[in-house]
């Protein structure tokens, strides 16, 4: 039903649309309200006034539209009851939003127009409940000025004051609301008036528009923002996936190179990581010195919820500045700002990654990522077979051959880490550990007296020549002194008394060649290793001595010597245990610290 007041000279106009729908449907009421201010004609110009609202929600539950900063026109808005008959009135149903409050700004020149300006929005003089309203009649696609018929009619009054609540409701905090205009016809059975289809609810408007994402410069900025977004979500890091163990002889890199690559995540690849991948999964070598150990490759794991396989990467030492420069030449840093590195070239590059190759290395405790590699690399296996092996008969060299071991219980372990030098760890659990000892002869000491004696230049040079020497024909024996066996201790007379105890004579020195050096050097250091290993088992009363390190990189001859070392000193009570990934632990270690950190972030 519509009503109408008159709305000429000094008379105040009102208007009050209601539903007439079946009982129990939703009604809305809004009448809108104004007083023309007598002081305006005294004093030239208009004057901004409240109306009043009798029985109007208090102004503590209504939301102050100031902060959202569109101007909108409007008048002041009361809830009365509606007419249900001749000359009576029943109570008004109340709509499910409370009423609104509003400003009321006076004419101007005459104008049926109505302003409120945009300080009065920002001072909370205006007042809207969180519920929009409908479309208007008259109102442009812009919502933002009325279109007004002619003045002094009530239709006017009618269209003015129902777009003004509209375009007030819809401040910024809402879309607005999409449907036909509102239109009242009057009934010519009843007399009444028919009632305008009800405003729609919050639920039923169309959801506003997803904000759009920020712009960036360039398609691979974006790209790289992607991946690391759906990266966070999954809690993993972005790829390329990398870990390093910089040790003083070698560092060791393992790189997880992704099988199950869709093909969206293809086509969005940025061009840098696609060389990466391309490089180091094609190639064997890389320039001089740097070799992918294919056989130690792990296929078909399973990593952060990823599937690939798994390379294994080393290269000298000495030539760090050559990858720390290739790092910035394949711009790196766009794809990664923080590397996990672990062994003492971690601290000791750290300046030069930072700034030639613009990345940060994330330093990690060398003995930490060992242990929690070994037992990453002994849970997943080699290829389906067992990481960990044995030497079964190892005093008997017609009868001794590789046995595997299953390494599930592991504690206490005794691990032996043979690098440059060697460090002895008791392990109790995969958190508790102490180091026991170590000894300063270890692979880098091998290497350096082989350089030196024989003039070779690489570890596995040395190795060459090692299987192809004797030395016996360098160190003095048991034999040599007592002529036999020292029956009385148990030593037999092919043991050795004194390493290098022969080249005290010319006529030896003279006889030997580099070969017979090379292996005196292997069996010296390696001799050392074991019994300061043994000892400790014993101190710690431990039966199973891992011994790890690419010290025992294709170096036969010292694991049968460690095995045989272990199983006669001990009588048999002592069991030497290998690893086929010798080497490699502690960066597997530094990967794993790579999911790690992004878990906690």
């Amino acid at each position: 039903m519509l009503k109408l007041v008159g709305v000429s000279g000094g008379l105040n106009w009102a208007c009050s649309v209601a539903g007439t729908g079946p009982r129990g449907e939703e009604e809305a009421a809004f009448e809108v309200s104004r007083l023309r201010d007598q002081r305006e004609s005294s004093r030239g110009g208009p004057e901004r006034g409240y109306t009043e609202i009798p029985n109007s929600a208090p102004a503590s539950e209504m939301l102050g539209a100031g902060a959202a900063g569109s101007t909108r026109r409007g008048q002041g808005v009361e809830e009365v009851g509606e007419s249900a008959g001749e000359g009576e009135e029943r109570p008004a149903h109340h709509p499910p939003a409370p009423a609104l409050r509003l400003l009321n700004r006076k004419q101007r020149g005459g104008s049926e127009e109505r302003k409120t300006s945009e300080n009065d929005l920002q001072a909370g003089r205006l007042s809207r409940s969180p519920r929009a309203a409908p479309q208007a009649p008259g109102m442009s696609d812009r919502g933002a000025q009325p279109e007004r018929p002619a003045a002094h009619s009530p239709g006017a009054a009618a269209a003015t004051g129902v777009a003004a609540v509209n375009g007030l409701l819809h401040n910024g905090f809402h879309q607005p609301p999409i449907q036909q205009p509102l239109l009242c016809h009057r009934s010519s059975a009843s007399g009444g008036d028919a009632a305008p289809p009800r405003p729609q609810l919050p639920s039923e408007l169309p959801p506003p528009p997803l904000p759009l994402l920020p712009q960036h410069d360039s398609p691979a900025k974006k790209c790289r923002l992607r991946r690391r977004m759906d990266s966070g979500k999954k809690n993993r890091p972005p790829f390329p996936w990398f870990g390093m163990d910089i040790g003083g002889t070698l560092v060791k890199l393992v790189y997880f190179e992704p099988k199950d690559i869709t093909a969206e995540e293809e086509q969005e690849e940025v061009e840098n990581l696609k060389s990466i991948r391309k490089y180091l999964t094609s190639n064997t070598a890389y320039g001089k010195t740097g070799i992918r150990d294919v056989h130690l490759e792990l296929k078909n794991l399973t990593m952060c919820g990823r599937k690939g396989n798994l390379h294994f990467i080393r290269f000298p030492t000495c030539a760090m500045h050559r990858f720390i420069q290739m790092g910035s030449e394949k711009n790196f840093s766009s794809l990664h700002t923080t590397l996990c590195a672990t062994g003492g070239g971690a601290f000791k590059f750290e300046e030069d990654f930072r700034t030639i190759a613009d990345l940060q290395l994330h330093k990690l405790d060398e003995l930490d990522c060992l242990i929690q590699g070994l037992l990453y690399v002994d849970s997943v296996g080699f290829n389906g077979k067992p990481e960990c092996y044995y030497f079964e008969n190892p005093t008997n060299p017609e009868l001794c051959q590789k046995k595997p071991y299953c390494l599930d219980n592991p504690y206490p372990m005794l691990l032996v880490n043979m690098g440059s030098g060697v460090s002895i760890l008791a392990v109790y659990s995969k958190d508790n550990y102490k180091r026991v000892t170590g000894t300063s002869l270890g692979g880098g000491t091998f290497l350096g007296l082989c350089c030196l004696l024989t003039g070779c230049e690489t570890f596995e040079e040395a190795l060459e020549m090692a299987a192809k020497g004797d030395s016996t024909n360098v160190d003095k024996l048991v034999k040599d002194i007592y002529g036999g066996d020292y029956e009385r201790f148990g030593l037999q007379g092919s043991a050795v008394a004194s390493s290098f105890g022969n080249m005290m004579s010319k006529e030896k020195r003279d006889s030997i060649s580099k070969e017979d050096l090379a292996r005196a050097t292997l069996v010296t250091i390696t001799n050392n290793i074991g019994s300061i290993a043994r000892m400790c088992a014993l101190n710690e009363n431990i039966d199973r001595v891992v011994f790890v390190g690419n010290f025992l990189r294709i170096n036969m001859v010292s694991m049968k010597l460690l095995a045989y070392a272990m199983d006669f000193w001990s009588k048999g009570q002592l069991k030497a245990l290998f690893l086929e990934h010798e080497g490699y632990f502690g960066a597997v270690g530094a990967l794993l610290e790579l999911f790690k950190m992004t878990d906690e972030q």
